[in-house]
């Protein structure tokens, strides 16, 4: 069994990784580490979940170890596409970089900038940023790209598709040109593939299964549920589950409904979309993986910005509006190993356009007529009847005699691990550091 150690990693980060059960690093680990260690620039092809995150982080923080930093200069850099990734990159890294003696902060657009500006002002070793907030700090004078001698893009594809491109463009360049470079993403093409070419040095890519392989480690379903008033009845049979669901719709007005009504019936579901500020989406986030949310309802913005262990069913409340969507939408769960599934709740004037999505993802998805309360349902999601009462709003304290979670035990029971899941062990064992505080009219997803 191929060992940590034998990758070239160094002994403090090897002893943080045994202290949280992890051992056996997965293939996109083994394979890219070596090459990064050596100076390599590095293209790293893997669906979310291969752990790609340990793979470009720990050879960083290695690489960064024995070298003084200076306040506002970080020597490595870390850029995501989301505020909720980033965070959960920083969490990752905290243990293996404290053992080196390193220093690792998170800049993030929907936090106020004050808080950036102080803790840049203490030598910083690693910045994990999104690239709103890393600009915004660039013009301001209060962050210096200049000593960067290593760069890692993650989720590049979905920079591309958030139309990042050009801002990462920007601030590569405000990186040393001979700098190391290492771009993780789902897929390697068009935008991504031209990134490649402009910044990167004879890269070498390494390749993990392909998104259509982790696709095929989840059970897929259409729900055919006729109207729109029969999908409605059946959503909140579905969320009264015991397990952690995401479930997804296109509009942000669409989530903030749906958390109202499954709320109206006991169930502690929470929303996560781009215009809540950052206390009210790290709570979520935070509460989800600890198993005290069940439910988070979500828009597209959350298909990459989760990344948490025994997600054991995906609901596509409304179909995405693209195949790539549904692969991203669906890689919430089933991740490191571990089994999933996704149901699609398909109306009749549905069925044509999301059959035709479904053949471009190359997802074979078995179509079953449910109604609320049936035994098909319940077969296939765990769905059960909602019998809580009213919760008060996500964020305000239920009254005496209101339960908090009525139709929910704890998630944390039902964990599925390979060796100790890597995708959030570090963080969901200890009470989480605040990324700062909301600023109003300042939430964008950066």
């Amino acid at each position: 069994m191929l060992t940590f150690a034998q990758l070239g990693l160094p002994s403090p980060i090897v002893s943080v990784l045994k202290k949280q059960g992890i051992t056996e690093p997965f293939p996109i680990q083994a394979a890219a580490i070596p090459d990064i260690l050596a100076g390599k620039d590095v293209l790293g092809r893997g669906p979310t979940g291969s752990g790609k995150t340990f793979s470009f982080g720990l050879p960083m923080l290695s690489l960064l170890a024995g070298a003084p930093s200076r306040p506002c200069k970080p020597r490595g850099l870390i850029l995501a596409p989301t505020r909720e990734l980033a965070a959960q990159i920083r969490q990752r890294l905290d243990d293996p970089a404290a053992a080196l003696g390193l220093r690792v902060i998170e800049v993030v657009g929907g936090v106020n900038i004050n808080n950036h500006i102080r803790s840049l002002a203490s030598p910083v070793d690693l910045l994990v940023a999104t690239p709103g907030r890393a600009q915004d700090l660039i013009n301001q004078g209060k962050l210096d790209f200049s000593a960067v001698e290593i760069t890692a893009i993650d989720e590049a594809d979905q920079m591309a598709d958030m139309g990042f491109l050009p801002q990462v463009r920007k601030l590569l360049s405000e990186t040393p040109q001979r700098g190391q470079r290492l771009l993780f993403s789902a897929t390697l093409d068009g935008d991504v593939d031209k990134l490649v070419h402009q910044f990167m040095h004879d890269p070498v890519t390494h390749s993990t299964a392909p998104v259509q392989a982790a696709v095929d480690s989840m059970e897929h379903y259409q729900l055919l549920v006729g109207t729109r008033e029969a999908r409605n009845d059946i959503v909140p049979y579905i969320a009264a589950r015991d397990g952690k669901t995401v479930m997804f719709m296109r509009t942000k007005h669409g989530v903030d409904r749906q958390v109202k009504k499954l709320r109206r019936v006991g169930i502690n579901a929470f929303p996560l979309h781009g215009d809540k500020g950052q206390g009210a989406r790290t709570r979520a986030i935070e509460g989800f993986a600890d198993g005290s949310i069940p439910v988070l309802v979500a828009t597209d913005i959350a298909a990459r910005g989760i990344d948490i262990s025994d997600v054991s069913l995906v609901v596509h409340i409304d179909p995405p509006a693209e195949h790539k969507a549904y692969l991203h939408r669906a890689g919430r769960t089933a991740r490191a190993g571990t089994s999933g599934t996704v149901v699609t709740l398909v109306m009749d004037d549905q069925r044509k356009e999301f059959d035709q999505l479904l053949r471009k993802a190359g997802v074979n998805a078995t179509k079953v007529q449910v109604s609320a309360g049936d035994t098909k349902l319940a077969r296939i999601t765990g769905a059960r009847k909602p019998t809580g009462n009213p919760l008060p709003p996500p964020g305000q304290k239920a009254k005496a005699g209101q339960s908090s979670s009525p139709n929910h035990r704890s998630a944390r029971g039902n964990k599925r691990r390979r060796g100790g899941n890597q995708s959030n062990r570090s963080g969901a064992r200890r009470q989480k550091r605040s990324s700062g505080r909301n600023t109003r009219g300042n939430n964008r997803s950066f």
